[in-house]
């Protein structure tokens, strides 16, 4: 029997880099996928098609995770067509990296939409289904910027850091229902977000912070989802497991 077989799971931002390999790594295990994208319908089509190669139940929802009335739509809309939310892997995010002195307040208030308050529209629209079912994983993507920081990215942080508090409240307001909340921080990833960290000589300079010497894959950071998402993980709730590579 596959590890998520029978469950459904809800990944947002799933068109590319880390939410796709989630997305994916969930479908050969054997869940149905609801996925969201925000403007990328082409990429949806996509990922959808090769999601139900594995023989699963999956469907793409244009959606915007940092609007509250768009999150509570979406929740309504796959408890229909799936018949409920087993899991939530709350994925989507933007970063608008610069010094403090230079981040607007539009731009601050835009990450913080995007990053943090997205967590909370989703989260409070799913455990509605895992309350009734006293059954859940919720999994948040914060980041290794969260926990250490970094020059630059104030309000990215600052949002990440937002998702781990949020996360080890909830774990504990919901773990008599036994709906398990847990964060994944990843260090620097190969994705759309940071492929001009890694190129030329610039790759080298965040090399030495990490003592694997390498950036992370997203099919590595999917694979601990996948651990947060299954019973492998039944006795782990309220914790943030760094992905970073060893990164100081």
């Amino acid at each position: 029997m596959k590890l998520l077989e029978n469950k459904t799971a809800l990944v947002t931002g799933a068109s590319r880099g880390i939410g796709e390999a989630i997305a994916l790594k969930f479908a050969e295990n054997g869940a149905n996928v609801a996925f969201t994208y925000l403007s990328s319908e082409e990429r949806a089509k996509v990922l959808e098609a090769r999601l139900q190669e594995f023989g699963v139940q999956a469907k793409g929802y244009r959606s915007d995770a940092a609007d509250y009335a768009s999150s509570e739509a979406l929740a309504a809309e796959v408890q229909k067509d799936f018949g409920g939310i087993d899991i939530c892997v709350n994925n989507a995010g933007i970063s608008r990296d610069n010094l403090l002195l230079r981040v607007t307040p539009e731009q601050w208030d835009d990450v913080m939409q995007a990053n943090l308050k997205s967590v909370y529209n989703l989260t409070r629209q799913v455990i509605k289904p895992m309350m009734k079912a006293r059954s859940g994983s919720i999994i948040n993507l914060s980041s290794v910027v969260g926990v250490k920081g970094n020059p630059g990215q104030s309000a990215y942080a600052a949002s990440k850091a937002g998702i781990i508090g949020f996360t080890k409240s909830i774990a504990q307001e919901l773990g008599s229902r036994n709906i398990r909340v847990n964060a994944i921080a990843p260090g620097f990833v190969e994705t759309d977000m940071t492929h001009y960290l890694n190129d030329g000589e610039g790759g080298g300079k965040w090399f030495e912070k990490i003592p694997m010497q390498r950036f992370g894959k997203p099919e590595e950071i999917a694979n601990v989802a996948l651990f947060l998402a299954s019973d492998m993980s039944s006795y782990v709730t309220g914790q943030v497991i760094s992905t970073c590579g060893g990164m100081n």
